[in-house]
């Protein structure tokens, strides 16, 4: 397999989902070996480094890249939208400090990529074959199996104590798949915890075109038209449990906790062949998994 990189620049604008600010992506082809580096246009000296799980400095509501003063934030979905596009080389250029969170998944990445298409160049990219299986733990109710196989592959599990969402499996068996069957899940939160993440200033970008809102938890009327009117929505009712938005897939939920797998993975900076099994992902799991590969690989 050879490295790729994309035949020419792009840029996508939005809001970023914790600062509410309006951000520029500019995604540029990048040399071989260079990996996918991140540089910050508005600091001073503009700079950069690789995507690397060595790097990853946060992982509350997204998964945070920090070095010194550099910082970019929520760089999963933009991160497994070059994965599974085959991209391992590239410099993407900020002028905040996060990604864009665009409509909460990683649909109009893969979209950009493939309308400015992707070229081959001529050194072999970096591979990480499992030999083994190897099993990850965090004795709190997440597990991640990576075992032996031809190619790349994810299932993920998510469990929650909810009316709403309760179990959900979702299964990637070929990157080829990921375009039609992941890339449009959105992110998603449950409307309890937006009062407490909005207290502890995130999610000042988000509402319900970039996330999907899972209402479970009944709430009086004038606490849900409060939380409206912050999130700059129209009235909702409340006496109706559900999902606040029409559902891309019937599991969109798991598909979107694989689409975060996929991007928290591709931080070793490998193509992994091999097939990847998470309970319970989140990015803090995640990126310690990727971690630990990367110690067990490089001991």
């Amino acid at each position: 397999m050879r490295q790729a990189t994309i035949r020419e620049p792009f840029t996508l604008c939005g809001k970023g989902l914790h600062t509410g600010l309006m951000i520029r992506a500019t995604v540029r082809p990048g040399g071989e070996d260079t990996g996918i580096c991140f540089c910050r246009t508005d600091l001073e000296g503009q700079p950069t480094y690789v995507a690397s799980a060595r790097y990853v400095g946060g992982t509350s509501r997204g998964t945070v890249l920090e070095q010194g003063a550099w910082k970019v934030s929520t760089v999963e979905h933009l991160m497994a939208a070059l994965y599974a596009m085959g991209v391992s080389n590239c410099l993407v250029e900020v002028d905040g400090p996060e990604v864009p969170i665009l409509d909460g998944s990683a649909r109009k990445w893969v979209d950009a990529v493939k309308q400015v298409g992707v070229v081959e160049q001529t050194r072999e990219r970096d591979e990480l074959v499992i030999t083994d299986r190897v099993c990850f733990d965090n004795g709190k109710g997440s597990r991640m199996v990576i075992e032996p196989c031809e190619k790349y592959e994810v299932q993920v599990h998510v469990d929650y104590p909810s009316l709403v969402l309760n179990k959900q499996d979702a299964e990637l068996r070929d990157l080829a798949d990921f375009d039609r069957e992941i890339a449009s899940a959105r992110t998603f939160c449950f409307l309890r915890e937006i009062r407490p993440l909005l207290h502890l200033g995130l999610i000042k970008g988000g509402d319900l075109q970039n996330a999907l809102v899972i209402y479970d938890k009944r709430m009086w009327q004038w606490t849900m038209n409060r939380l409206a009117r912050k999130l700059g929505q129209e009235p909702i009712d409340a006496s109706q449990l559900g999902y606040l938005s029409e559902l891309n897939y019937v599991n969109e939920p798991a598909r979107h906790k694989l689409l975060d797998v996929v991007g928290d993975m591709a931080l070793s900076g490998r193509y992994i062949r091999g097939r990847i099994y998470v309970e319970r992902p989140g990015h803090a799991f995640n990126t310690w998994c990727c971690k630990q590969l990367l110690m067990r690989v490089e001991a």
